[in-house]
């Protein structure tokens, strides 16, 4: 199990810009509401509906929005979205993975493939750039939880495989089905999670550039403003004094 090492720039940066996505309460509704539709509308019973409260929790999402996304699946006045995957590469050689919810393939398709063009990147076909990464679930506590050694131990105790540890917080890897279990079990220790979520962890991860880093962030800046797009996942890794720069 590693201890230390960088993990910020998996998902895109998190924190005050995760927060000034436009309509972040709008795309956690909308995951909240497709959950319920497809399970039950009761999150013990629910794993990714649990997952998607959690997530909206974490962003101090109101009780009675939660609930109102609850409830617009059982009335099945919702629209039917469906879960659409695209994969490409960014400026630098970076590998880009969009997960979006959607009620119009065409009109997403045609966002992501223009946001990809115009910021220097290259859309590509599904699985391209998926076989680079692994499925797994992940569970992020902000510094305050403790410091390395400590969060280290609580995750092997609870069976996490992997804790990435740095000066923004602590991300803990484990395997897809053992996801709530071990949150659970990390939660009696560390209390609540900042984020407990399915992820995409890359295998290799690809520095990036000066020259490159202010293209790449604003391709992913531009994706993750769309509306139908849930989440962006990246295997690049840029350099602190090259984020100061750019703020």
């Amino acid at each position: 199990m590693a201890g230390h090492s960088k993990f910020k720039n998996i998902m895109h940066r998190k924190g005050a810009q995760d927060k000034k996505r436009s309509g972040l309460f709008s795309k956690l509704s909308r995951e909240i509401t497709v959950a319920a539709k497809m399970g039950a509308p009761d999150p013990d019973m629910n794993p990714r509906l649990r997952l998607a409260i959690n997530a909206a929790k974490a962003q101090s999402m109101p009780k009675d929005n939660i609930q109102r996304a609850i409830d617009k699946a059982s009335k099945g006045d919702a629209e039917n979205y469906e879960e659409v995957r695209y994969e490409g590469y960014g400026p630098g050689g970076v590998a880009l993975i969009v997960e979006a919810l959607t009620d119009n393939r065409n009109r997403t398709a045609t966002n992501v493939r223009t946001a990809f063009s115009k910021n220097g990147g290259n859309l590509g076909s599904e699985g391209s750039v998926s076989h680079g990464f692994e499925r797994l679930g992940l569970v992020e506590y902000p510094p305050a939880a403790g410091d390395e050694d400590k969060v280290l131990e609580a995750a092997i105790e609870a069976g996490a495989d992997d804790v990435e540890s740095d000066a923004d917080g602590h991300a803990i890897w484990v395997a897809v089905e053992n996801l709530h279990e071990v949150a659970r079990a990390l939660e009696g220790v560390l209390g609540e999670a900042e984020s407990v979520k399915l992820a995409w962890k890359p295998s290799l991860k690809t520095e990036v550039g000066a020259a490159d880093a202010a293209t790449l962030l604003k391709l992913v800046d531009t994706l993750d403003d769309d509306d139908d797009v849930q989440t962006v996942w990246g295997n690049y890794d840029i350099a602190d004094e090259i984020m100061e720069k750019l703020g």
